[in-house]
């Protein structure tokens, strides 16, 4: 592989965990508004639901529109971790971001929600055991001083702890459920999220009417599900896509620039600026920038490995194809990787799970 096409390959990556963060980025104050209209988990239903319908959609025209591949749908153990992973991100994480909401300013919640690059990065790192360095952790070390320092403002202690510790909760359960659809990261990005969606929308909205909710007006329906599928649809789709290029610690500290988007639309809605907030986004900010600006390259090996996602043939990927193959990339299909000892600049993908 050119070293051209290894920067492409990893701006791509960097390209679409940044989109991912700033779509989300968006989501928390406008989120916060739709709350004084509805129960948190009928609003967290809603937007997922919003997220899967949308999704089902574009994937519908993108199928008709386009003579495509067959898509790499989760096959065997593949569908129980992206089960797992619907199960924590998207039922049990929005429910928990949108009871913190109530107690918890947009601007400072939107700074909390650093916390879930930390802990996603403390599960690849440890649990999964994903390579991370020096640079790596002092990044993630300034993050969490910020957050703390975060903690202690007066705008949180005015509201008590209840607001801070749903929000954390909720960015607890999104790491586990980054790390579980890193698993699955090879396989179509739009149909993951689309299932996500689809799925824990249906279950949350659901429960949320079993449990009293009253549905709100049309309106607040149509608005919820909209800002659903930008905020959590596209931008999932996108984040899976970064997961495949640049493994789980990574993508998670490119998100993090997710809370600031936040923290500056809030800011516009007349939330206040505290020193708290302001120390706090410096810190984070150079967190950020240590994993932005990483260059990672050594010898190393790859083992034979079969698996099946889109691709071009690149470095990784020369095998031959049927003689009736009509030549177009990238596709889709189960192709196998020889043994390959070479080096390059990379990150933990989905062919980089290398130990060091």
């Amino acid at each position: 592989m050119s070293r051209n096409k290894q920067a492409v390959r990893l701006n791509a990556g960097i390209g679409a965990a940044i989109g991912a963060a700033v779509l989300f980025g968006l989501s928390t104050p406008l989120a916060k508004v739709l709350l004084d209209s509805m129960s948190p988990l009928l609003l967290a239903g809603l937007m997922y639901l919003g997220s899967g319908l949308g999704l089902a959609a574009v994937l519908a025209v993108r199928t008709a529109a386009v003579r495509r591949e067959p898509i790499a749908w989760p096959r065997g153990s593949a569908v129980g971790w992206l089960l797992a992973a619907i199960v924590t991100g998207g039922m049990l994480g929005p429910y928990l971001l949108m009871y913190g909401l109530r107690a918890t300013d947009s601007a400072s919640a939107s700074l909390i929600l650093n916390l879930e690059g930390v802990f996603t990065a403390l599960l690849a790192w440890f649990v999964f055991k994903e390579n991370f360095d020096r640079r790596i952790a002092i990044g993630m070390g300034l993050i969490v001083a910020g957050g703390a320092i975060l903690a202690a403002g007066p705008a949180l202690r005015a509201q008590g702890l209840i607001g801070p510790l749903a929000i954390s909760g909720a960015c607890l359960a999104w790491a586990i459920d980054n790390n579980l659809t890193r698993k699955v990261s090879g396989h179509d990005a739009m149909f993951i999220a689309c299932a996500k969606g689809l799925i824990a929308g249906t279950t949350a909205v659901a429960l949320s009417l079993a449990g009293g909710a009253q549905m709100p007006a049309l309106k607040a329906v149509l608005q919820a599900g909209s800002l659903g599928f930008v905020a959590y649809g596209l931008s999932l789709t996108l984040f899976v896509m970064a997961l495949r290029a640049l493994g789980t610690a990574r993508t998670a500290a490119y998100f993090s620039l997710a809370p600031f988007i936040g923290a500056l639309l809030a800011l516009a809605l007349a939330a206040p600026l505290t020193p708290a907030l302001l120390w706090a986004g410096l810190l984070m900010a150079a967190g950020v920038w240590l994993h932005l600006s990483e260059h990672h390259s050594h010898w190393h090996s790859h083992d034979p490995l079969t698996h099946e996602h889109m691709h071009v043939h690149d470095a990784h990927h020369r095998h031959r194809h049927e003689p009736d193959w009509d030549g177009k990339e990238p596709h889709s299909h189960a192709h196998n990787h020889a043994a390959l000892e070479h080096s390059h600049a990379h990150y933990p993908d989905i062919h980089h799970r290398h130990g060091h």
